[in-house]
């Protein structure tokens, strides 16, 4: 079972790629494929509209305009199979 763990920052990476920080200290890349975008997300097909990505603090997740999010398990799952070193990130 994956552990709820809140999204605390985001930077999208590629065009449909985005970098992701969760609370526990978890620093991984999210890939996202082209099946991903039926329905509500067909919009986010576009690489801008998808670059509008913020962080929503209050629910702890990825969030776009209009009202579209994403559940951060199965977003931290993907983070931990594509993990980022602590070291090389620069802020």
């Amino acid at each position: 079972m994956v552990p709820l763990v809140h999204v605390c920052d985001v930077e999208v990476i590629g065009p449909h790629e985005l970098r992701l920080t969760f609370e526990d200290g978890t620093i991984g890349d999210v890939r996202f494929d082209e099946s991903e975008w039926r329905g509500v997300f067909e919009r986010l097909r576009d690489p801008a509209r998808f670059a509008e990505v913020s962080v929503d603090r209050e629910i702890g997740t990825i969030v776009w305009p209009g009202g579209l999010d994403m559940a951060p398990e199965p977003l931290y799952r993907e983070a931990c199979q594509r993990p980022v070193a602590h070291a090389s990130i620069a802020r």
